[in-house]
């Protein structure tokens, strides 16, 4: 499930109108990335070579990513598919570190670490979370509107507060026979109607650098919801059923296959044995548990390693969404 991102008009004049604001990179930064423009200008910078333990002819490359920062990965040479990352530099960082991570993973052939290349690492600026406090911080919140599946739109604004004058939350408007309503919503909530942490994250991370100090706007509840977040051990399901999907086609293993992989089995009345197939239906999101009416969003990080490590013989790493 993607998210749609609507800026409205008063949105796009913010933007107009702090853009030399947000823009804090130093003329140096910029003629880095201009320069890394210009070397990737054919798609790709080759980095290093080896064979693999079965004697595949594989390469290590930099491949451009978003806002200039580069995406260190390893690939097969002759079919440029298998993509896995090594490392993603930020645009400002020197053009020699991306042949330092190429370096030190060739080197250590028994340690060698990466993990598939997704959708998200193509559209993700390194050390977002970290610039986005420092940049916006004194910028006017962003006005940008998200909308879910279901057509419901989520947008962060400054409604009355129960313990305090105004605070800052997140609202959700959806339409009926009674027109538009507008329900204040928990971060956690928003996560898990668009099945993404991003940018969600960040808008967050906007309003509370924006309103910190500010004596009349409260975002203690904001704060407060964003950490319970990034503490919970509950995480979004999404890139391990969609992981796990793939796996099973290409594969060609069954349901029962990976739930017995798991220790999740079941007898029938004559006694034979097969992998408990609802068990892992609920966990990946694909059926709703019992007594609910929609398959969750959410799966324990215990569990998700156990599906990975056991179920598709893989790392967690590689199915858990940042």
């Amino acid at each position: 499930m993607t998210p749609t991102i609507s800026p409205s008009r008063s949105s796009l004049q913010s933007r107009s109108s702090s853009s030399k604001h947000v823009d804090r990179r130093s003329a140096s930064a910029k003629r880095a990335a201009r320069a890394r423009r210009r070397r990737y200008r054919g798609g790709y910078e080759h980095l290093g070579r080896y064979a693999d333990r079965k004697g595949h002819a594989r390469e290590v490359v930099g491949l451009p990513g978003a806002l200039g920062s580069v995406l260190v990965v390893d690939r097969d040479s002759s079919t440029l598919g298998d993509v896995r990352l090594l490392a993603h530099l930020a645009s400002d960082e020197p053009p020699r570190n991306a042949r330092l991570v190429c370096d030190s993973y060739l080197a250590d052939s028994r340690g060698r670490w990466s993990r598939p290349v997704t959708p998200e690492d193509l559209e993700t600026v390194p050390f977002a979370r970290e610039q986005l406090l420092d940049a916006r911080a004194g910028a006017p919140p962003s006005e940008v509107e998200l909308t879910d599946c279901h057509g419901r739109r989520y947008r962060l604004q400054v409604i009355p507060g129960e313990r305090c004058s105004l605070q800052v939350r997140w609202c959700r408007s959806s339409s009926d026979s009674h027109g538009d309503r507008l329900q204040a919503v928990s971060v956690r909530d928003v996560i898990a109607c668009l099945e993404s942490y991003q940018p969600v994250r960040s808008l967050t991370l906007e309003a509370l650098a924006f309103y910190r100090g500010e004596p009349q706007v409260s975002v203690a509840m904001l704060g407060l919801e964003l950490e319970r977040v990034d503490r919970s051990p509950l995480v979004l399901n999404r890139l391990l059923r969609e992981t796990a999907l793939a796996t099973i086609e290409r594969q060609g293993l069954s349901v029962s296959e990976v739930a017995k992989r798991c220790g999740r089995v079941k007898r029938d009345p004559r006694g034979r044995v097969s992998g408990e197939t609802s068990w892992l239906a609920r966990r990946l999101g694909i059926v709703p548990s019992a007594g609910e009416s929609e398959p969750t969003p959410w799966v324990h990080t215990d569990v998700l390693a156990l599906i990975a490590r056991e179920g598709l013989r893989i790392s967690p790493r590689e199915v858990e969404l940042s």
